[in-house]
């Protein structure tokens, strides 16, 4: 046997299958993906069509972990409840089914006309959509290239007597078959690649379908470790959700390791005519989707499981919209001071948001830049939600008085958004310091403490006149705003001069002129704040 064929052939059939699963999926992604996130959000009410929207998404995107990771962050968003999330994750295994099927379908000596199809469209079309459909074909045919390229190299396996030995230890303890299956898709980081590489196997003779359930299952339960990943770091409510998606594919397997014979009975029943990639696809579908319907009316008990293992308080964040009465919206000028609370509670968490990136950049605590980010999606989302209600009250009519202070509350919201935006990059500017090594000096960074206190009394200031009307505290913003000004033009001339005297880096430089700059920006926003104070009666 000549053991570098096997490995060169199997590992470079393993990287073409797994290229053709991520290419396939980017393409997809990009022509379907960017509305997933706002679909799931939006049609996630109940964990009913959560699992509908999981089983969509994740088809869509040919990515369980991709729905999964999803989830986790609408949920550490607080854009979805905990109970919502249970019924995504479900979905989205029902939903990586759907690769199985895919491969179960024998075209592997049409993969290279495929590859060719994608290819033409993907360079010789010009336009962008056509070049995502390409980018979709050509990781179809990489995919069905991957496997035949694998199956030729796995092949000699075969005859191997070690090999044969397992399977018939396999046959006796199915157990070391979950195990195998299990650590391999730890291993490789892709269930859908673990199944693909078992369906081959199964289609080259070297393993039967009774023996391939085991396996199969073991590759349901590796694949938790994905979603475990993306929780860490992530809040209590995220790492919940991940955890959902251990316990239900945990007991899953038990329940189905318990039945095996039974499962191997009601495939064969269903798939007796059909080659036996499909036989692994039917049992793969099967096992989700009674999984799903099993834990389905437990969910309730799923979140309280999850909620004992992962003990914590929540945060405190609502991201739902508490002032946006559509009811209020037949009364116009009432509706408008409805949305003037909601900007004020959008200023809060702005504030906050940049309070816990200038905690990051002083203190380096990780949990701050991870609230920081939480908070400026937060605002993101409420800048949406606020603008379409405004919108919505301009189109009911307004009074000319009520319609200039609207336009102007309409400016306010977009500051405020900008405020956190401002955040966000000095969260990523301090990542940026963390991961490359980039070392500030302690002048520099006095500096820069001074001015992120200013900044933060200064968004302070602008959010409190706004609240209380008061043109005493706006002129006060005007004030610190320009004392800001100052302190950027001074700072930015100081730190040219460390510069050319080699006391810091040009990185470092770069990184303290950046955030300066971000401080100030800050600054002008709030200035727009306090004018529209300043402006209105």
């Amino acid at each position: 046997m000549d053991w570098q064929e096997v490995a060169f052939k199997f590992i470079g059939g393993l990287g073409i299958f797994l290229f053709g699963i991520k290419y396939m999926s980017d393409g997809l992604q990009k022509s379907a993906g960017d509305k997933m996130r706002g679909l799931l959000e939006k049609y996630t009410s109940n964990p009913f069509l959560g699992v509908l929207f999981g089983i969509v998404v994740t088809i869509l995107i040919q990515s369980s972990t991709g729905t999964t990771v999803m989830a986790i962050g609408l949920i550490n968003a607080g854009l979805m409840t905990l109970r919502q999330a249970i019924g995504v994750i479900m979905g989205a295994n029902i939903g990586t089914t759907m690769t199985a099927f895919i491969v179960g379908i024998k075209i592997e000596s049409y993969a290279l006309p495929i590859i060719g199809l994608g290819a033409i469209l993907l360079f010789f079309v010009g336009r962008q959509k056509v070049k995502y459909v390409g980018q979709v074909v050509f990781g179809f045919g990489m995919l069905f290239l991957g496997l035949s390229t694998m199956g030729s190299g796995l092949k000699p396996l075969s005859s191997l007597p070690a090999f044969s030995d397992f399977i018939v230890d396999m046959s006796q303890y199915p157990i070391l078959g979950l195990i195998a299956g299990t650590i391999f898709t730890v291993i490789i980081q892709s269930s859908t690649a673990a199944i693909g590489i078992l369906q081959t196997l199964a289609d080259e003779g070297m393993i039967s379908f009774r023996h391939s359930l085991p396996i199969l299952f073991g590759d349901n339960l590796g694949t938790t470790i994905t979603a475990v990943l993306a929780s860490i770091g992530a809040s209590v409510a995220a790492r919940r959700a991940a955890l959902v998606h251990v316990v239900f594919n945990v007991f899953g397997v038990i329940i189905f390791m318990t039945a095996l014979p039974l499962m191997y009975n009601f495939i064969m029943w269903v798939g007796a005519d059909v080659n036996v990639r499909l036989q692994i696809a039917y049992a793969h579908g099967a096992f989700n989707v009674a999984n799903t319907m099993i834990f389905f009316p437990l969910i309730p008990f799923l979140a309280w499981i999850v909620t004992k293992l992962v003990p914590g308080k929540m945060e405190d964040l609502e991201f739902a919209p508490k002032f946006l009465d559509n009811r209020l919206l037949a009364t116009p000028s009432m509706a408008v001071g409805q949305a003037q609370h909601e900007i004020l509670r959008m200023g809060k968490y702005a504030r906050e948001a940049l309070e816990d990136a200038a905690g990051y950049f002083l203190r380096k605590d990780a949990k701050l830049a991870n609230k920081a980010l939480q908070k400026e999606q937060l605002v993101n989302e409420l800048e949406r939600k606020i603008t379409d209600y405004m919108v919505q009250i301009h189109q009911n009519g307004l009074p000319e008085a009520d319609s200039e202070r609207a336009s102007g509350l309409m400016h306010t919201v977009n500051d405020i958004e900008r405020i956190s935006d401002h955040a966000e990059n000095i969260v990523e500017l301090t990542q940026f310091c963390t991961e490359n090594k980039v070392d500030i000096s302690d002048e520099a960074e006095q500096e820069l403490k001074q001015m992120m206190e200013l900044a933060d009394q200064t968004v302070g200031k602008a959010i409190y006149a706004l609240e209380h009307h008061d043109r005493e505290a706006a002129a006060e913003v005007m004030a610190c705003e320009a004392e800001l000004d100052r302190m950027e033009k001074d700072f930015r001339a100081a730190h040219i001069a460390r510069l050319n005297q080699n006391l810091c880096s040009g990185n470092s430089g770069a990184i303290f002129l950046d955030i300066i700059s971000n401080l100030e920006r800050v600054g002008d926003h709030s200035k727009n704040i306090a004018e529209h104070v300043l402006k209105t009666d």
